[in-house]
């Protein structure tokens, strides 16, 4: 016990026994350990914290530890895992524990804490997504009692006072929450004679009563009771308290519950880029207004979220490349593409808005072209600005905007200007622009620069664009509906951000992704890596500025490619393809180790393996030309590549020229690719910074390199490349995630859900589990290595679930690519022996967006194209045409519309009432639109609706019923 003289000179003042107990099953060499804000618990140094003592009791291992404190203390305090030098391995997420002790504690007494651990799950209901807009009713509660209040107060020596605190954030107006048990005080389990419960502020319930110590220990439950007489009880077993046996028994019990047990939340949403929206009013593409009729949509189809692709600003290059919405220009400015011109101002002159109109009709057409929309819409929004420019620039509004964003908006400002003057976003070629400085960007931006309407301009856009999306934004939010964002995994090397954060950036390298389901080349995104050292020295400031920007508008997001925060994939700048990488950090195989086992030659296995049988196999008579132009021959029949093309970017650099000289036996592409297969004919890859260090290249057992190797040497490298990509990495991937990971989630208070397709490390999901991140799951790519196809039934609850994404092909498309897949799948997930249809009926898409929402996942999310492919009448578009992305194609034209208005779907009522027949049918929470009662908010009696509903068959479907209506 510590001496009170912490706390005070005071001999005489009174002191409280805090007793902390906290059931958690620890590994050997682990302990548990409280750390609070006071100097009595470490002020926040956990070195310094209060380490706890285990003891088991019955089949749960409890934690406890005691500390004297005066009358009247305060604090906050969490618990954390620590090893025997109390080094932190784990520690507890969401918000700080607070400690009030209430006044009138006798001097002496022993006031015991009862915790649960808190996990990244129980901090969900905190996150804007609900408690902002889901259960936005439960946050206008009055408080009836603050914290560290108690009502009643002990006066008989053989009684104990017990203090029931449960987190209750999803609860109906006119509603209160009850303790009821075995005691009298607790009302032998009847509800209207329970403990009612005060709300307490932060979706905190608390109530007290004082207990005899010979009814303890005793069972209860929580249970929600409304005015109507109607109650519902908690599910799981009852909760149980007990007491130890020691003699200094406590008269005080402050019982922290954790969260109230229900049947788990789920909801639903669609998914589509901004680009694909149609709406009769936009221009060319979909606008940030456009979304109010999106929500409107949404709220009538039962759908509580919409999700967007990547928003921001990706003008690199000035034309349709630019239509990636993943390689950012900035990551805090939006994207001009999205701006409706025709809300900039309200005295538009009638000649810019026949302009406006007739842009409309000229690019209302199919598909986004992207270079036309662009030009139109920032050469009209030019003219307006022209016109009054001086009143908005001098408005309250625009200045506070200015105020509160000038830290990246001065900076992409006078980048899109050194951008168009040097005409480049390769600010390497930007003379003595090219080292950002403080100094050099003030005198870009300043008001005496002859350039300075320029700069406003881009302000100017800017503004209207934060003015749009969060009108947007506040709409949704006013609906029910969740805004869920992407944030993207990587910047352009071309960007605002490299130019003004150099040193947080590898510059020399790229990123991408090992081969996997979406490109079995890998891939190669050409961002370039981060220098996380760097980034940690100011506490990652770089990304909690952007989440804090993104936290403007959404109140989820999707982080791209989760699994970069746990390594990456990296390449040399000077790849093109995405095979011939490393994962980062990792460790390597070293010189050591490899000699260790008998490796010795270093230079056959790390340089290309080019053998003249191997050029005859592959180019046939054209291989002397390509030996003479690409190759030399260093030993008789034995090959290396020249100085000149010893790089994918040489080699391209090299075949273009030949093919403008008209040299090429073949074409371009195709001996491209065969000679890049030549340079990647390695087992492996030298680090280019310690020539001590290797690492094997991906599936290296299909390279000639390794099939001309002797048995020794194969089993060898055979089980060292295992070692590598499956086992060795496992504690450092989980380090560095839990290094980054926590600091993007406290940056803001959205809802996150992390991208994890592909090969998917065994860390990444318990890692995810422990920060409370959800996770993804596509049917067609299940986590599962045995399985074809995912089971939706077998999915946990922490993931959302959807039948495709915009990473792949539609619903429609995938089930016409390939007819033996589509066997397989009508037999093993349908059921059903019978031929299926060769098309994606609206019957099939019924039962696989059912089969989705059924699912126990806390939200499916669909793709917009595979809901219209409910109705015939929307599939009359060739189904390849609905792709938004193809992974394998680095330039691919991200332009997918809708073909289908929003004041289209607004009117068709059928489909409406279809897919919202679907949801409410699931047990899914679903927004209450303006004409609805609130009935069916309740999620016990949505469950019920849910196991009553009669099922479709299908197993009849045959190929010739392919025309189904809407059911």
């Amino acid at each position: 016990m510590l001496n009170l003289g912490l706390f005070s000179g005071n001999k005489s003042m009174k002191s409280v026994n805090v007793s902390f107990r906290l059931p958690y099953f620890t590994h050997w060499g682990q302990s548990l350990l409280v750390c609070g804000s006071e100097p009595v618990l470490g002020s926040w140094n956990v070195k310094k914290g209060l380490l706890l003592s285990p003891v088991h009791q019955g089949d749960e291992l409890i934690w406890s530890g005691s500390v004297a404190v005066p009358s009247g203390f305060g604090c906050e305090y969490s618990y954390y895992v620590v090893d025997d030098d109390k080094n932190v391995l784990r520690w507890e997420l969401g918000k700080r524990r607070k400690l009030l002790l209430p006044e009138g504690i006798q001097d002496g007494e022993v006031v015991e804490l009862h915790d649960l651990w808190q996990t990244g799950s129980d901090d969900l209901p905190f996150r804007s997504a609900f408690r902002n807009v889901i259960f936005n009713r439960s946050c206008n509660l009055n408080i009836e009692r603050p914290l560290g209040t108690v009502q009643n107060k002990l006066e008989e020596v053989d009684t104990v006072l017990v203090q029931f605190k449960i987190c209750c954030p999803n609860i109906e107006q006119d509603t209160s929450v009850y303790v009821i048990g075995s005691p009298i005080k607790l009302g032998k389990w009847k509800v209207q004679d329970g403990l009612k419960l005060s709300y307490a502020g932060n979706s905190i319930w608390q109530g007290d009563c004082v207990l005899r110590k010979g009814d303890l220990p005793i069972k209860y439950k929580y249970c929600k009771y409304d005015k109507a007489g109607k109650f519902s009880l908690e599910t799981g077993t009852n909760r149980e308290l007990n007491v130890g046996s020691s003699e200094n028994q406590p008269r005080y019990i402050f019982l922290s519950d954790g969260m109230y047990r229900e049947l788990p939340w789920r909801g639903a949403g669609v998914a589509i880029p901004m680009f694909s929206v149609r709406s009769e009013s936009d221009l060319g593409v979909g606008e940030f207004l456009d979304l109010k009729l999106l929500v409107d949509w949404a709220v009538d189809s039962g759908f509580h979220l919409v999700q967007l692709l990547p928003i921001n600003d990706t003008s690199v290059h000035g034309m349709w490349w630019d239509s990636y919405p993943y390689s950012s220009l900035s990551v805090c400015a939006l994207h001009p593409l999205y701006l409706k011109v025709e809300a900039l101002s309200e005295s538009i002159p009638d000649d810019i808005k026949q302009e406006i109109q007739e842009a409309k009709q000229r690019l209302g057409g199919k598909d986004v072209d992207y270079e036309a929309t662009m030009a139109t819409k920032l050469s009209i929004a030019k003219k307006i600005f022209t016109q009054e420019k001086d009143l908005i620039l001098n408005s309250k509004s625009f200045q506070k905007f200015f105020s509160e964003n000038e830290d990246w908006l001065k900076p992409y400002a006078a980048f899109c200007f050194l951008r168009d003057f040097f005409e480049t976003s390769d600010h390497s070629q930007w003379g003595r622009f090219s080292q950002y400085s403080k100094n050099k960007l003030e005198k870009l931006v300043s008001k005496d620069s002859l350039h300075y309407d320029i700069i406003c301009f881009r302000y100017y856009i800017q503004f209207h664009l934060h003015l749009q999306l969060s009108e947007a934004a506040g709409y949704a939010r006013k609906k029910g509906v969740v805004l869920k964002g992407d944030l993207p995994i990587g910047v352009d090397r071309n960007s605002v951000d490299t130019w003004v954060y150099p040193s947080l950036f590898r510059m020399n390298t790229a990123t991408g992704a090992p081969p996997d389901y979406f490109d079995k080349s890998g891939q190669n995104w050409g961002f370039p890596t981060y220098n996380w050292e760097e980034m940690s020295k100011d506490n990652y400031a770089w990304w909690r500025a952007r989440l804090t920007e993104m936290a403007k508008y959404f109140t989820a997001y999707r982080i791209d490619h989760i699994l970069g925060f746990f390594r990456i994939w990296e390449l040399p700048e000077h790849a093109m393809t995405g095979l011939v990488g490393k994962f980062r950090p990792s460790i390597p195989l070293s010189q050591e180790e490899l000699e260790r086992e008998g490796i010795w030659d270093f230079d056959r296995l790390s340089r290309p393996y080019i053998r003249q049988e191997l050029l005859q196999d592959k180019f046939g008579a054209y291989w002397t030309f390509i030996a003479s132009n690409f190759l030399n021959e260093y030993q008789k029949q034995c090959y290396e590549f020249r100085e000149d093309c010893n790089t994918e970017k040489k080699i391209a650099s090299k075949l273009k020229s030949c093919a403008e000289k008209s040299l090429l036996l073949e074409t371009e592409n195709k001996t491209r690719r065969d000679l890049f297969d030549l340079l990647q004919n390695i087992v492996l890859i030298r680090d280019s910074e310690d020539p001590r260090k290797f690492y094997p290249r991906f599936n290296l057992e299909d390279t000639s390199s390794f099939k001309d190797l002797d048995d020794h040497s194969k089993n060898v490298l055979k089980r060292l490349y295992y070692d590598y990509y499956f086992h060795r990495q496992e504690s450092l991937w989980r380090q560095n995630a839990l290094k980054t990971l926590p600091v993007l989630l406290n940056s803001s208070d959205m809802l996150a859900c992390g991208e994890d397709l592909g090969l998917i490390p065994s860390c990444v999901h318990p890692v995810m589990q422990e920060l409370g991140l959800i996770g993804l799951r596509i049917q067609r790519m299940p986590s599962e290595p045995d399985l074809e196809f995912g089971i939706p039934s077998q999915y946990s609850y922490m993931t959302v679930c959807a039948p495709s994404c915009h990473d792949c092909s539609t619903l429609r498309a995938w089930w016409e690519e390939d007819d033996e897949r589509r066997r397989r799948y009508f037999k093993s997930v349908v059921g059903s022996d019978t031929l299926p249809p060769s098309q994606c009926v609206p019957d099939i898409v019924h039962f696989i967006i059912r089969q989705h929402v059924e699912a126990p996942s806390m939200w499916a999310i669909f793709p917009l194209q595979d809901l219209l492919a409910l109705k015939e009448e929307y599939t009359a578009r060739p189904a390849a045409e609905e792709t938004i992305n193809d992974p394998t194609n680095p330039k691919h034209y991200w332009r997918y519309r809708t073909h289908v208005s929003l004041e289209s779907l607004m009117k068709d009522q059928k489909l409406k009432a279809t897919i919202k027949d679907i949801v409410r049918g699931s047990g899914r929470s679903y927004p209450v639109g303006e004409n609805e009662e609130s009935e069916g908010t309740s999620s016990e009696k949505r469950q019920v609706a849910a196991n009553g509903k009669e099922k479709i068959p299908l197993a009849a479907l045959s190929q010739e019923k392919e025309t189904l209506a809407v059911h």
